[in-house]
């Protein structure tokens, strides 16, 4: 629940961004029009079009969606990628879920006096495959995403451990 209440957290701080950006162009296209349709201009011209192209762009743009076109090409702001506190949520929530039952099995199933050493190196597998997985999906380097979750994972473990044993937790 910690992960789902920080991932609604910080996605929510990222939708309010998202609005205020909107407020506030629409604001300026509420004080200078023309300036936001040369601001927009300038934006195609950047990404390569000529100016002739450009301004014929932005104009037509601007005819049809002033705010929208601006939002997308100028701010970066689609449907899409808009931000979504509850779905983000959910997702960690379900996810951290699931990833805990892999550990929690490993720990039901060890004795006592092997548990921790168990437990740790289950889960830096299970992070490692999870690595793999991931780095997978998205068309990357296998190695390097079992390397950096797996890393990663290792030195959470050993900050969380370090931490238990520095204030005499007992297991």
């Amino acid at each position: 629940m910690a992960m789902a209440i920080g991932e609604y957290v910080s996605v929510s701080a990222q939708a309010d961004t998202e609005k205020s950006d909107r407020r506030r162009e629409e604001a300026e296209h509420a004080a200078d029009p023309e300036s936001e349709l040369r601001e927009l201009t300038a934006i195609y011209q950047e990404r390569g079009l000529p100016p002739a192209l450009a301004a014929e762009v932005a104009t037509a743009l601007h005819a049809h969606d002033p705010l929208g076109a601006h939002l997308r090409d100028e701010l970066g702001h689609t449907e899409t990628s808009t931000a979504r506190p509850l779905q983000a949520a959910g997702v960690s929530a379900t996810s951290f879920a699931l990833g805990a039952l892999i550990p929690l099995l490993a720990a039901a199933l060890t004795s006592a006096g092997a548990r921790t050493l168990v437990i740790a190196g289950i889960t830096l597998l299970s992070l490692c495959v999870l690595g793999v997985v991931g780095a997978a999906l998205g068309g990357a380097s296998r190695l390097r995403g079992a390397l950096r979750v797996g890393i990663g994972g290792a030195v959470a473990l050993t900050v969380t451990y370090g931490i238990g044993a520095l204030v005499g937790t007992s297991v």
